[in-house]
């Protein structure tokens, strides 16, 4: 590389200035964007927000990344992590010429300045943080702790992509960030991108210190050698010396990335990183009302509150944008000097313009092999029995294999692989691994389609930035500790719902979860391993992007997975077991119910008319027992007019008017009833189906069974009795709730009681179920 001069310098100063300056400005103006005329409190906006205290330290770093890649060509998408850092990425975006090519009423002149200013955290304009609205952003910078995980999803697969990754000092502190340090071993050197990540330390919170800020330089450089990086400093508030070395520093980082991605080594390299530690509000007003704000928690949003009020406020907040020389940065219409503009790439080397960041522009087809190669021959309904997420991995393993050539598609999963019974996929790839290899270990490779690391966090926020770049992949999980990612799932929705909502975002494939070792088989492992609210967590977020699918058996569980894996904005949720399961439905079948998401089981009920009850059912334990009951009912009650129905898309429920899945209030009378009692199993919390039901014509006749928090280590039957969503309990709901039947049927309602207690005092003598529970199959 050539060496840097003081002219380099000065471009790269005069461009951070020019950021300052149009970030400060978003923040506090409503007119007035080039300082014409004197402030007055007309030209400030009535409601000041914003975060100022992290933005100069964002602006720095866009800064220097511009030069070098300019100078070297280099791919580079850029992840913010420090909360609240959308004054900076947008006016950067703005400066480079990004902005105004998505928002052309946004431009590069003093109108498209007062634009910019007037829509920052204003009624009807964009949001404070860096949104799906801002060019170049993958990362929703409300996500304090996911930042680094993003940035490893984004660069798996992606050899000829740089990600430099902003961390905040404060989201330094959670938990997602800290287990993130070690996404570094399972970056292929070769195959994979390279991630740059750059610890930025301010110092400070919204009111307090940071950990890593105050603890001793060897211990801090002692944390991240161990994490297994090799730390370069750049510290200080001087900007002509920070300057010099933040340049000198990024030219000796990406030499040794080039040196690693060239040596062609297997094994762990020690990635470099980067530590930039300035002032908090860097730049801005140094003392506010005889206390100190830069440097300190009070420069983290507003450093100056009373503009509007207070005429020494506004005097300050006046000097401090002119202390940027904005006439030096933008010509007498507005738009940055042409001297400014050499620093920023062009095309799509502009950080706001990498279609790394807007996926969909690179994403390409999966190739699926289809349901038909994986699934399971019917003959007899409910006669035969297999284990669903097994056949599943053998459809996942072909998917692998398919895909081999394009490497477009990863399976993650907190060490739950082999467990879930998703192991088929080994056949073709292993697990992606970096680290120290074992005579004993199995499947670990330098570049698996495999990746498997004890933190749901870590999965999580690998997949969504592999999916936001272009990508496709699935999160299998335990269904009781999906819940650790609640908040990041939230954001990520979020992110979808408002990305569908921007024609030039491009649709990006879904984010698909599978949830197995599901409630009602974790029977062995005890209650903290019993939990299906997940579903209810996911229920709360806008339908246009939900999907919930509760496949019953094997053929409907590949139906449904071929269907995800094909689909685009969406989150799907897939619940399925895997243990054995009796195989209800063929392959054509299934298709069909699939389609339907909810239909009626003729075989399986005795009403062919109208019928006397609806048993219905939404998951695979509670399928189970509405057939056992049904048989029961056709055993002892052979004149009840039985229907049963079975939900797969748990959105059907809804009415049609919340939900583009949703029946019609027509549709669901006649697959319901409008009057006749309906007993429901259902996999999760009763009250869900409650909740999606209420309005409809005969809510008050739904009955609902599912999980009422009754759990322990115990056998597979008794948790459904524990739950009362046995068989037996709903055989006595049935004869509780039709009419006039109660009387005719109390010695079936004596004998299911019965058998309940039979039960109870069974397992606790042999630890296992009844026999007549154990070996019972569809006996029709």
């Amino acid at each position: 590389m050539s060496e840097i001069t003081g002219s380099d310098l000065s471009l790269v100063d005069a461009y951070w200035r020019a950021a300052n300056y149009l970030s400060a400005g978003q923040i506090y103006l409503l007119d007035n964007p080039l300082l014409a005329e004197p402030l007055t409190p007309a030209h400030i906006k009535p409601r000041l927000l914003g975060h100022w205290g992290t933005t100069p330290g964002l602006n720095f770093v866009y800064a220097h990344l511009n030069r070098v890649i300019k100078a070297r060509s280099t791919n580079v998408l850029f992840v913010t992590g420090p909360g609240h850092g959308g004054p900076a990425l947008l006016a950067n975006t703005w400066l480079e010429g990004s902005y105004s090519e998505i928002y052309p009423d946004v431009q590069r002149d003093g109108h498209g300045m007062r634009r910019l200013f007037r829509q920052f955290s204003f009624p009807g304009g964009v949001p404070s943080h860096v949104a799906p609205e801002v060019p170049g952003s993958i990362h929703e910078g409300g996500e304090l702790g996911y930042s680094l995980a993003h940035a490893f999803g984004a660069a798996f697969d992606n050899p000829d992509l740089l990600v430099a990754c902003v961390i905040g000092d404060g989201e330094a502190e959670t938990g997602p960030l800290a287990a993130s340090w070690h996404g570094n071993k399972f970056l292929d050197p070769v195959r994979d991108g390279a991630v740059l990540p750059i610890l930025h330390l301010n110092g400070y919170k919204i009111a307090n210190p940071t950990i890593l800020a105050r603890i001793p330089h060897e211990e801090l450089d002692a944390l991240l050698r161990g994490n297994g990086y090799a730390p370069f400093y750049v510290e200080g508030d001087e900007p002509a010396a920070m300057h010099s070395r933040m340049a000198q520093v990024l030219d000796e980082v990406l030499d040794g990335i080039h040196r690693i991605k060239t040596s062609g080594r297997t094994g762990r390299p020690r990635w470099p990183m980067i530590v930039l530690r300035t002032p908090k509000g860097w730049t801005g007003p140094s003392e506010v009302d005889g206390v100190p704000v830069e440097g300190t928690w009070r420069a983290h949003q507003v450093p100056l509150a009373g503009v509007r009020d207070n005429p020494e406020h506004l005097e300050l907040l006046e000097s401090w944008l002119r202390s940027y020389r904005p006439e030096e940065l933008f010509d007498e219409h507005g738009g940055p000097r042409p001297e400014l503009l050499d620093l920023a790439p062009t095309g799509d080397l502009r950080m706001g313009s990498t279609p790394h960041a807007n996926g969909g522009l690179l994403l390409r087809e999966l190739r699926l092999p289809g349901v038909a190669p994986h699934a399971v021959e019917v003959t007899k309904h409910g006669t035969t029995n297999s284990e669903p997420t097994r056949a599943l991995g053998r459809m996942l393993r072909d998917v692998v294999a398919l895909n081999a050539e394009q490497e477009n598609f990863r399976l993650f999963g907190p060490d739950e692989t082999a467990s879930n019974r998703l192991d088929a996929v080994y056949e073709k790839t292993g697990k992606q691994w970096q680290a120290e290899v074992l005579p004993v270990d199995e499947h670990l490779e330098h570049h698996g389609r495999v990746v498997e690391v004890l933190s749901e966090h870590l999965c999580q926020g690998f997949l969504e930035g592999y999916l936001l770049t272009g990508r496709h992949g699935l999160f299998n999980c335990y269904e009781a500790f999906t819940h650790i990612v609640d908040s990041m799932f939230n954001q990520h929705a979020k992110w979808l719902k408002v990305h569908r909502k921007l024609a030039w975002r491009r649709p990006v494939a879904s984010l698909n979860y599978l949830l197995s070792s599901h409630v009602w088989r974790q029977d062995h492992n005890g209650f903290s391993h019993q939990d299906p609210g997940f579903i209810d967590h996911v229920m709360n977020k806008k339908a246009e992007v939900i999907r919930v699918y509760l496949p019953p058996d094997t053929n409907t569980l590949l139906s449904v997975a071929d269907h995800c894996l094909r689909s685009r904005d969406y989150v799907n949720v897939i619940v399925a077991g895997k243990n054995l399961t009796p195989d209800w439905l063929g392959p054509e079948e299934a298709a069909l119910h699939c389609a339907r998401g909810a239909g009626t089981w003729d075989w399986a009920g005795t009403a062919e008319g109208e019928p006397d009850v609806v048993l219905a059912c939404a998951g695979d334990a509670p399928t189970m027992e509405v057939l056992a009951a049904a048989a029961l009912l056709r055993e002892h009650l052979p004149e009840l007019r039985v229907r049963v129905v079975n939900v797969v898309d748990l959105m059907r429920l809804q009415p049609d008017t919340e939900h583009p899945h949703g029946m019609s209030d027509r549709e669901f009378d006649a697959l319901f009833t409008p009057d006749k009692p309906v007993i429901f199993a259902y996999h999760g919390y009763p009250w869900l189906i409650h909740r999606l039901t209420y309005r409809r014509t005969n809510h008050s006749d739904i009955h609902v069974r599912g999980y009422k928090e009754e759990g322990t280590t115990t056998t597979p039957f008794d948790m459904l009795v524990l739950n009362d969503m046995d068989r037996y309990r709903l055989v006595i709901d049935v004869v509780d709730r039709v009419p006039g039947l109660g009387p005719r049927a109390a010695g079936l309602r004596q004998h299911m009681q019965d058998q309940r207690t039979r039960h109870h005092a069974y397992i606790r003598e042999h630890g296992e179920d009844l026999p007549e529970i154990r070996d019972w199959a569809w006996p029709y």
